[in-house]
């Protein structure tokens, strides 16, 4: 072959390799003309989809109008919900195992057959009559006097003693609702009987159990009772003693009642503990103390109220409170009473007991209105002035109110230095001073007492015809508590209050609308006030909830509670705690 036809050759390719190139060069085709297919398919359905943007705005058009009300009514909702989320009143075993008691406990009482078998017409009729308002299943029918109680001759004769004929409307629904056995909440004014209420109930059901099998030394309590305050624990423990007193002269089996709080000696205590005890008396610490060192079990004790209970779930008490709580063993009968009684508290209580019946007399944080209120602009510089002709008003006793433990010292020296007989009590002193202050005070020794918060919640002086505020405090809960240490058992009594530029708007706003609630006089510094709750009535109308749900207050909403900024505050403070640079992790380092 010649070399220059050399350039015109044509390698040759197998027939099974030209049929693969030829498969190849198609499907290449094939493929192109898919991939264009499938983008203008894609380009087509981007079209037709709209963007995220146009479906959001389609969704809201779709969306059924929400009125601003029931927009704030939904965050209220939420912030509720955000709060109620911890369960105090149950001991971490049963949280645990998931222990839920779904019935009472029941009890050996019945009411007369005449009264079991009222209609629930006639029920509802008596305690319209009475301003009680109840909520819960099957409630028992309210009573009319204590002898169809059925108390025993002795318990009888000691009321009639004290001048009590007739059950107050919290006691006419509250003493069945807790001798059938079942969990209350008991809302009422301040000075309206609540304390009878849970003790008589308590001494019978003590009587009961002691009968049926005494208790050996070492054992009990079957009941207990738990105050916020230590005089407010003593006078409760006096309420007792005075029922027992005449029980035991009239030969029923001895009940021991034990007062179980700080700053008196542990040992007198632990002696009656170890004869056995049916009855204790406490407050949180004291008795946290003694059951965690094993001085005192629950293992017995089915029968539990929280005095003053708003106070004891708060903040202060509550991990006392829940320790408490992790040493009962078994079902209990949970009372819990106060005069303030936000939603908030009812609302949580409610998912810890066992089907509730709540038992309100008038609304829950409203002022007592046999109270006159009076509301004076008084500047700081003159308070002190102006104190010392403010209780020329009434003959004495007279209580005075701070808001801090200094100011309570300077007025009680100043008034001292006047020539007024009085005497001061707080949190810093010791318990000795504050018995001898509340003692003398009680009985007409001394004509002022200079006090704090301490004493504001539960403590009953008979004959206090005035209060004087020398400062408004920031929660609308301690001026109710405050106002009612007078006008106490349908007497009436008057209570100022100085207020000036020192206070915050809210707490102005909601004294304001608990002085339009009680029909008092508004001062022309509190009538001037702008009102942001005066267009607010739609809200109320939806949620159901007057005021705050929070705190109680009528002058503003959860939204800008200051109770809850300041546990809120307190509570990011306690949590930023430095344990390297304060002597480590529970002083160990």
């Amino acid at each position: 072959m010649d070399m220059e036809n050399e350039d015109d050759y044509v390698e040759y390719v197998p027939i099974t390799k030209r049929r693969a190139i030829v498969a190849q060069k198609i499907l290449q085709r094939k493929g192109q003309a898919s991939t264009f297919e499938d983008e203008t398919e894609k380009a087509k359905e981007v079209e037709m989809k709209p963007s995220l943007l146009v479906k959001a705005s389609q969704l809201k058009r779709d969306q059924p109008e929400v009125t601003p009300a029931e927009q704030a009514v939904q965050q209220e909702k939420e912030m509720m919900e955000n709060l109620s989320d911890r369960k105090t009143l149950m001991s971490v075993r049963e949280l645990a195992k998931g222990i839920t008691y779904t019935e009472p406990l029941p009890t050996g009482w019945k009411p007369p057959l005449p009264i079991r078998r009222m209609s629930q017409k006639a029920c509802d009729g008596i305690r319209k009559q009475w301003h009680i308002i109840v909520d819960g299943d099957e409630i028992p029918p309210p009573i009319k006097n204590f002898k169809d109680m059925r108390f025993p001759d002795p318990v009888l004769k000691k009321l009639k003693e004290k001048g009590i004929v007739q059950p107050t409307p919290i006691q006419v629904q509250g003493l069945p609702v807790i001798l059938s056995g079942r969990d209350m909440i008991g809302i009422a004014f301040t000075g309206s009987g609540k304390t009878l209420v849970f003790v008589l109930p308590l001494i019978m059901m003590a009587l009961q159990e002691e009968i049926m099998m005494p208790i050996a030394a070492g054992e009990g309590p079957f009941g207990l009772i738990i105050c916020p305050s230590r005089e407010l624990a003593r006078q409760t423990f006096e309420v007792v003693e005075e029922f027992l007193l005449p029980l035991r002269e009239f030969g029923f089996p001895e009940i021991r009642p034990l007062l179980c709080i700080g700053g008196v000696d542990m040992r007198s205590q632990l002696d009656i503990v170890k004869r056995g005890v049916h009855i204790v008396v406490a407050t949180p610490g004291r008795l946290k103390d003694l059951l965690a060192k094993k001085k005192m079990n629950l293992d017995n004790c089915r029968y539990l109220t929280l005095d003053e209970a708003d106070r004891l779930v708060d903040l202060g008490f509550e991990d006392d409170i829940r320790e408490v709580f992790d040493h009962f063993k078994a079902q209990r009968q949970t009372l819990l009473f106060s005069a303030t009684m936000p939603a908030k508290i009812q609302n949580f209580a409610r998912s810890a007991l066992v089907k509730p019946v709540t038992v309100n007399v008038g609304r829950a944080g409203a002022a007592n209105l046999d109270v006159i209120q009076e509301v004076e602009y008084v500047k700081q510089e003159v308070k002190l002035v102006y104190l010392l002709e403010c209780l020329q008003k009434t003959p004495p006793p007279v209580l005075v109110f701070c808001e801090n433990k200094a100011d309570v010292d300077d007025i009680h020296e100043y008034l001292l230095l006047k020539g007024v007989e009085a005497v001061a009590i707080h949190g810093g002193k010791d318990q000795e001073e504050r018995e001898y202050a509340i003692s003398s005070f009680k009985a007409s020794k001394k004509d002022v007492l200079v006090a704090t918060d301490v004493a504001s919640k539960g403590l009953d002086f008979p004959d206090i015809q005035h209060v004087i505020n020398y400062d408004m405090p920031a929660e609308i809960e301690n001026y109710v508590h405050r106002i009612g240490r007078t006008g106490r058992c349908g007497k009436t009594g008057i209570a100022t209050t100085f207020i000036n530029k020192n206070q915050s708007e809210t707490t102005l706003l909601d004294l304001k609308h608990l002085l339009q609630e009680a029909k008092q006089r508004i001062p022309p510094v509190l009538a001037e006030l702008n009102d942001p709750m005066e267009d607010v009535d739609a809200i109320t109308n939806a949620s159901g909830v007057k005021g705050c749900a929070y705190c109680g207050g009528l002058g503003h909403r959860i939204g800008v509670c200051p109770k809850l900024e300041h546990q809120k505050s307190m509570q990011i403070a306690s949590s930023r705690r430095d344990y390297f640079g304060s002597g480590g992790y529970r002083g160990e380092i």
